[in-house]
């Protein structure tokens, strides 16, 4: 292939790209699409009981992964239900799950990577950025803690695909939920 094709076909490929025309399509089944747009949120329910527990946990406190440290595994012990959307460039992503029982003990993390990766966990080696929220231990200085879930993710000048996970608490593997997905 001469520099001029090679060339025409990396311009066209980062144009679709950037359009976010690109996203794959081989996602695991048990990865649920969700429908997001900058400038719009987007509420979907869910049930814990339509997930799977994963004994694995061992991607997220990777140094590539960086989800959540091994100590709070207890706290992603139950069943895990995956997501998948995608932010556009130049926006914030706000990802709050709330239980319809607020005594239900819920965890909630989100990564993002490339917008031809469809890995999810546990089969996930690095993400570009992870962020993962869960009951504390004790209180933060200066801050309390209700029954929702919010982590945030950003993007500055390209698309990625998104996956988010919510799980239960060991012992938790049942339970309704909202999952509210915000772009700014």
């Amino acid at each position: 292939m001469n520099m001029k094709n090679w060339l025409g076909r990396a311009v066209f490929g980062a144009v679709l790209s950037f359009t976010g025309l690109v996203m794959a399509a081989d996602w695991p089944a048990n990865v649920t699409n969700i429908a997001s747009e900058k400038g719009k949120s987007v509420t979907v329910s869910g049930k814990l009981e339509s997930g799977a527990l994963m004994n694995d946990l061992t991607w997220a406190s990777t140094s590539s992964m960086a989800c959540f440290p091994a100590t709070q595994n207890e706290r992603f012990r139950g069943n895990h239900v995956l997501y998948h959307t995608q932010i556009p460039p130049r926006s914030i992503m706000t990802i709050t799950v709330t239980p319809k029982d607020t005594t239900k003990d819920l965890s909630i993390y989100a990564y993002t990577i490339g917008t031809t990766s469809t890995s999810v966990p546990p089969n996930v080696s690095s993400a570009v950025s992870c962020e993962a929220e869960y009951k504390w231990d004790r209180p933060k200085r200066g801050q309390t803690q209700d029954h929702t879930r919010t982590v945030k993710l950003n993007s500055v000048t390209n698309p990625y695909n998104v996956v988010i996970g919510v799980a239960g608490a060991k012992g938790v593997t049942a339970g309704d939920y909202d999952l509210k997905v915000d772009i700014q």
